[in-house]
């Protein structure tokens, strides 16, 4: 047994088995807290944010994906974000609506189908606020140059999915953590009430 003993301290001296201590090779990795919104910025800059799939909502910024509004019809085929230096870059490609009626201006939204290319926008400014204590709900307001949009968001506990419910600003009522979480309901838009799903899912990876 003392010989057993001596040839795993000896091994342990010469750094060819581990030997406890610092190792930190087998502990899992540190997932920031989300509780501020200054964690939340931190956290998100650098990466890369990505919505396809049935990750799209019905209802993008309040609106039905399957009517025609002309250059602002809200079928989208992917929307991609990237963080730098707090500014978010973002990428718009639409979706292709097809078999619209003439009349009503009601088609059917093909989010598989790309068509044209991307509408790329960068804010001038991003308001993260009234931040819940596990990023369950925070209010925001994204600024472009021409529009605003804003609304609630939330992010996942191991920060791999972001959840974004937005409006144009000025278009709804109700849409804030005060009122409820994300996707709960009692957003007024455009003077009626919602019931559609505005709600844009996001997979967070790195660039």
């Amino acid at each position: 047994m003392k010989k057993k003993l001596l040839s795993a301290v000896v091994l342990c001296s010469l750094g060819i088995v581990g030997c406890g201590g610092d190792d930190n090779t087998n502990k899992p990795p540190v997932v920031p807290k989300f509780n501020t919104s200054d964690n939340i910025r931190n956290y998100l800059e650098g990466k890369k944010m990505l919505m396809d799939g049935t990750n799209i909502p019905t209802h993008p910024n309040g609106f039905d994906e399957n009517l025609d509004l002309g250059p602002n019809s809200q079928c989208y085929n992917k929307v991609e974000m990237v963080v730098g230096a707090g500014a978010f870059q973002v990428s718009s490609t639409a979706g292709s609506l097809k078999d619209v009626n003439p009349t009503t201006k009601v088609g059917t939204c093909d989010n598989s189908q790309a068509n044209g290319a991307p509408q790329v926008f960068t804010t001038n400014a991003v308001l993260i606020d009234k931040v819940k204590e596990d990023a369950s709900c925070f209010d925001v307001l994204f600024t472009y140059t021409s529009f605003k949009q804003q609304g609630r968001g939330s992010l996942s506990a191991d920060g791999k999915t972001l959840s974004l419910e937005l409006f144009f600003e000025g278009r709804a009522t109700g849409a804030t953590c005060e009122a409820g979480g994300v996707g709960s309901g009692n957003i007024v838009h455009l003077g009626q009430p919602f019931t559609g799903n505005a709600v844009q899912v996001y997979t967070v990876s790195a660039q």
